[in-house]
Formats: C-alpha cells, structure tokens, sequence
C-alpha cells in the first residue's frame, strides 16, 4: 500500500506490517483514504482529529443548504379587494423569506358555481406578486378548492 506521512510527504509503497509499524513509531493512526486506488493509499494521521473535520465540514454543507418552508394563504370567491390587498402583502413578505406560497380558494355550498371567479381571484394575486414571484403551479382545482402555487424568482 502506498503511505503518506503525517506532514505529507509520501513513504513510497510499504508492507501492511512496516506501514503501521511507522504509525505507531509516531503515535498516530494509520488511515486508508483511497481503498479503490491500485496499490490503496493510507495515510499517517490522528483518526479521531480527522472525524472530527469530516463532521465540521458535513456541518457547514448543512450549514450552507437553502431550505425553504410552504406557506399558505386562503381566500374565497367574494374576498374583498382591501382584504386582497393585505393577503398580497403577505404573500410578498413570505417570498421575500425565499419561502413558496400555495394561495387557496375556498368554495363553500353553493359557491362551487362561481369557480370562474376563483379563477380570476388567483389570476389577479399572480399577477399582482409577477415583480417577485413565479407561478410554480397553475390554478388546479381538488374538491372544494383550487390553489396556485407561487415561489420566489
């Protein structure tokens, strides 16, 4: 197997026994890094420092990963445009935290009727959140309600 050192320099191809030998002449752990390789490579190195930088780095990755959260906004077919207004407003703040918005409209009893105006109800919210959203999802209707899904640009 091919060694490394400790300081990095490489010890060229050693037996198993005289490979570990070396380690325990230093003190340190003899790690293989490359088991793949032709002839496997190891390295001279404290084991228990090089799990921990392996969990730091695993860490920071998780650290650095954009996560995003569904957030919901509900409406109905005869929501007034004041209430739209605030609803929009929220919508916006919600993007704007890189968080994806499913707008839904509700049709209770005999509303189901006027599912045009629904259409038209999340028409008009895409259309007012288009400077900082995109329409991920178009208008689907499921049961009694049909949603739109928004998510940050």
């Amino acid at each position: 197997m091919r060694v490394i050192g400790s300081d990095g320099t490489q010890l060229g191809v050693l037996p198993l026994h005289k490979a570990l030998a070396t380690a325990g002449d230093s003190g340190l752990d003899l790690v293989e890094v490359a088991p793949n390789s032709t002839p496997p490579v190891c390295k001279i190195m404290d084991f228990g420092r090089f799990k921990y930088e392996e969990t730091k780095k695993r860490q920071e990755a998780k650290k650095k990963q954009s996560s995003f959260q569904m957030k919901e906004i509900k409406v109905r077919p005869k929501t007034g445009d004041h209430d739209l207004e605030t609803k929009v407003g929220h919508i916006k703040k919600f993007i704007g935290k890189k968080h994806k918005v499913k707008v839904t409209c509700m049709f209770r009893g005999r509303e189901i009727t006027l599912s045009a105006l629904g259409r038209e109800l999340l028409a008009r919210v895409a259309e007012e959140t288009a400077d900082v959203a995109t329409v991920e999802q178009m208008p689907k209707f499921e049961g009694r309600t049909m949603f739109i899904i928004l998510a940050p640009k």
